[in-house]
């Protein structure tokens, strides 16, 4: 008997802290239009030093997570490009924070924007010959690009949590899923360096590439094509670039469908364009944006396209559940977004600097003025100290 398997709730995270990209523009001598129109973004999510990928992470399970589900966790699967050390898994910590099982599995998982959906696959297999277990997927980054470099326009951060389940409440995934790997240098993170090396216009061009290579085989393989969707959500670490992915393949489609999928296109962005890039966390964030603000319905089939540089993409499919607005608390994330402070660009540029650096000295945060349940308290003895308000 064939299970049902897919994702079962998401929750979101991100800091209360955003930077709008019309004083961002203005301070670095741009037209406005460059980044709100060009790049398609409006805000970008500032992350305090109080802030990690495993708190953040913590924060966007503790949205959807009961006591319960903690109970039926067996795997926790973290896909990020933002470790905190490079032998013990941000997977871990995270597992200890949310007071899991023992007999829980716990493993980090890198290749850059890619790490999550990885995650997404590798607990749907599990969940399939385990169907009573529940696996908590991660996908938790900070893109940080430098000040005043030309990736700037496009940094971000925040976490996107996922509970993997058999009879899924939001999305069952289909059996079939294409993916593509080759050795490209379109952006890289050397060790020893907090920012990453990107070659913008040649990584634009292999997501593409990518993509259109995935898409094609994918449907030579299920033999669908673009009628049998209702909408796609893409990796997009910048808006524009989905759109320009989507573009490639809507003369597929009707005219009446092309209208369709764009709009769809555009409910998928809207979250994304006031947070930024969160690389691994994107393209879910994508998703999660598109089922709070699309025109969907049951039974609809949705395209994801999964990319991260290096290279490796992932074009997969599901379908929407009946019941699938019980799966995220659309509430939360709505007042998430909005109760956040904008900051000056001279804020935002003396918080870029108070990120941990890697000497590894003691140090306390200011703590006090993060309200986030989960937060990094500081770093002794070259361990970092995470907290719950809760413990406080």
């Amino acid at each position: 008997m064939t299970v049902t398997v897919g994702i079962d709730q998401m929750g979101f995270y991100t800091p209360h802290l955003y930077l709008d990209m019309t004083a961002l523009a203005q301070a670095r001598g741009d037209d406005p239009a460059k980044y709100h129109v060009g790049i398609g973004q409006d805000k970008q999510a500032v992350i305090p030093p109080t802030q990690d990928v495993v708190t953040m992470a913590a924060n966007a399970a503790a949205q959807i997570l009961t006591p319960a589900d903690q109970k039926t966790i067996k795997m926790v699967l973290f896909g990020t490009e933002s470790g905190v050390d490079n032998s013990k898994a941000t997977a871990v910590y995270l597992a200890h924070l949310l007071d899991l099982p023992a007999d829980t599995r716990a493993i980090e998982i890198k290749q850059a924007c890619y790490g999550a959906t990885a995650g997404l696959q590798f607990a749907a297999d599990y969940v399939r010959s385990h169907p009573t277990a529940k696996v908590l997927v991660i996908g938790a980054d900070i893109a940080r690009y430098g000040l005043r470099t030309a990736g700037e326009v496009t940094q971000g951060g925040g976490a996107v949590a996922m509970l993997v389940t058999a009879n899924p409440r939001i999305l069952a995934l289909d059996p079939v899923s294409s993916y593509h790997t080759a050795d490209v240098m379109d952006f890289w993170r050397p060790l020893g360096r907090s920012e990453a090396l990107v070659d913008g216009k040649y990584s634009t061009n292999v997501y593409l590439d990518f993509f259109r290579t995935v898409w094609t085989d994918y449907q030579a393989q299920t033999h669908r094509t673009i009628a049998d969707f209702a909408a796609f959500a893409f990796h997009i670490p910048f808006t524009k670039m989905g759109r320009k992915a989507l573009r490639q393949i809507l003369p597929e489609a009707t005219p009446d469908q092309q209208t369709a999928l764009t709009a769809a296109f555009e409910a998928s962005q809207l979250d994304n364009r006031n947070v930024g890039n969160l690389y691994t966390g994107s393209l879910y964030l994508s998703l999660l944006s598109l089922l709070r603000h699309g025109n969907l319905q049951p039974g609809d089939r949705i395209g994801c396209y999964s990319y991260g540089s290096g290279a490796e993409g992932e074009f997969y499919s599901g379908r929407l559940q009946p019941d699938y607005r019980a799966g995220f608390n659309d509430a939360a994330v709505t007042a998430l977004l909005a109760k956040r402070r904008a900051v000056s660009v001279a804020e935002y540029e003396e918080l870029f600097q108070q990120q941990l650096d890697l000497t590894g000295t003691d140090v306390q945060l200011p703590v006090g003025t993060d309200p986030a349940p989960y937060y990094l308290a500081g770093r002794q003895h070259q361990q970092r100290q995470y907290r719950h308000r809760s413990e406080a």
